[in-house]
């Protein structure tokens, strides 16, 4: 198991809480860059960007560059983990921000196809790019900024407010984006659609402050005073702990994957089937709030009866009800569609987001953290949550019908089921001495 935070490492709680509120609102002023992308792709860019081809042909143009940014983000997690295992978490968390800002407010002045012609989807694929290597650096750093405080026995609870800033993220690139569509059509099409993205730069600048407050985590400082970083961080994680990148890699195919097709491909199957999109951004949003709370008490719940059982029972969850959040959705009913929301993602997607940052920064040794969370959570991405409404959209056109996107939800559950169980728990009921936490190894060495 990973070393536990030895008492002299754990900071006070009062700072902890300082440290997991700012994690929190950076996070979320990420994400919302992030997550515009994902809305827009299911609703505007298809035509502007991708014209003449059908709407389902547009839209799944339109997602493959939404794949593109995921694709990048491994590359973000090498590059920003090597030097965040070198020379800290929080540079690393600054310059992803910026990275994230400039690349968002760029994409709301990018000019359309019908203006610049192919070189308008040539820049946007670009500017993806970009948002993915940045949001590919950032969670393993804003994660472990939390998790390298907290102390023994509240790490989960502690962690998985890191995550609430994802869903706050969400809401508010959802939000924006349900106000800027009551616009008439018209308008919103030519240049409505823009103002969420033009907006991005401000709660990039927020966030900025917000992290150039936030103090280096005492387990790096202490990899640091002990002289035991490591030259080439990536290398030593992929060469001593490659059995617990695959795993995180693993547990994450159900978690991302799952999540995109219920945040951005419901978005395009609402369209194609005629329920209204405002309705679906709203049972989403709806489905976030409630997501936030329930992520923070499983986390906590992990806490108490370790990570594996509250991390598989959401991976469970997302099994049994891939069919039904498809019939609740065909319904068009408000009730009923958020109903199908509220499960798949206040509490299937809420117990494996919630519980993720403690497991998975307890799977692996302080002297290359940051680049070997950074590997596990962002290889799946790629394969998960990057192609999953790609995929999702290309079984639509196939079949016109959800029984294969269901099929494909049940298969990622599955996998992620397998990968957890063959996990070790990393959950330390009692306490060691330091001494001991110290001498422990990662959780490779165990089954």
């Amino acid at each position: 198991m990973s070393p536990t935070t030895p008492p002299e490492l754990a900071a006070p709680p009062q700072s902890i809480r300082k440290v997991a509120i700012a994690s929190l609102a950076g996070t979320a002023l990420e994400w919302y860059d992030f997550f515009l992308y994902g809305t827009a792709s299911a609703l505007v860019f298809g035509p502007l960007f991708f014209p003449g081809a059908s709407s389902l042909a547009g839209t799944l143009a339109s997602f493959g560059t939404f794949a593109v940014g995921f694709a990048a983000r491994p590359l973000g997690g090498i590059v920003f983990g090597h030097f965040g295992d070198r020379l800290g978490r929080k540079p690393m968390l600054v310059i992803t921000l910026l990275i994230m800002g400039v690349a968002t407010f760029l994409i709301g002045a990018l000019p359309t196809y019908a203006q610049i012609g192919v070189w308008a989807p040539i820049l946007l694929v670009l500017l993806r790019v970009l948002q993915g290597i940045a949001v590919g650096g950032e969670w393993g750093g804003g994660v472990l900024m939390i998790t390298e405080r907290a102390p023994d026995g509240r790490r989960g609870f502690y962690s998985a407010w890191s995550q609430v800033g994802i869903n706050l993220g969400f809401i508010m690139s959802a939000g924006v984006f349900a106000a800027v569509q009551t616009m008439p059509e018209e308008a919103f099409m030519s240049w409505g659609w823009r103002i969420p993205f033009l907006l991005g730069a401000v709660p990039a600048l927020v966030g900025l402050v917000i992290r150039l407050k936030i103090e280096e985590t005492p387990e790096f400082q202490a990899v640091e005073d002990e002289g035991t970083k490591q030259r080439l961080p990536v290398l030593h994680a992929l060469r001593t702990q490659p059995r617990s990148i695959l795993i995180a890699a693993g547990a994450r195919m159900a978690e991302n994957g799952g999540s995109y097709i219920f945040l951005v491909f419901s978005l395009a199957y609402g369209k194609h089937i005629g329920v209204d999109s405002g309705l679906l951004l709203t049972g989403i949003i709806v489905a976030n709030v409630v997501e936030g709370a329930s992520m923070v008490g499983f986390g906590a719940l992990s806490d108490r009866i370790g990570r594996r059982p509250v991390y598989m029972a959401g991976a469970a969850t997302l099994v049994v009800f891939a069919f039904p959040f498809f019939w609740l959705v065909d319904t068009g009913t408000p009730a009923l569609v958020w109903l199908a929301f509220i499960i798949a993602l206040g509490i299937g997607h809420g117990a494996m987001i919630g519980t993720q940052p403690s497991f998975f920064t307890e799977l692996f040794g302080k002297s290359s953290r940051y680049s070997a969370i950074s590997l596990g959570h962002e290889l799946a991405s790629v394969f998960a949550g990057g192609l999953s409404p790609l995929i999702a959209t290309a079984l639509l056109a196939a079949t016109d019908s959800y029984w294969p996107i269901s099929l494909y939800l049940v298969l990622l559950g599955c996998i992620t089921l397998v990968a957890v169980y063959f996990a070790r728990e990393t959950v330390q009921r009692d306490a060691p001495s330091a001494p001991a936490a110290a001498q422990r190894q990662p959780a490779t060495t165990h089954k």
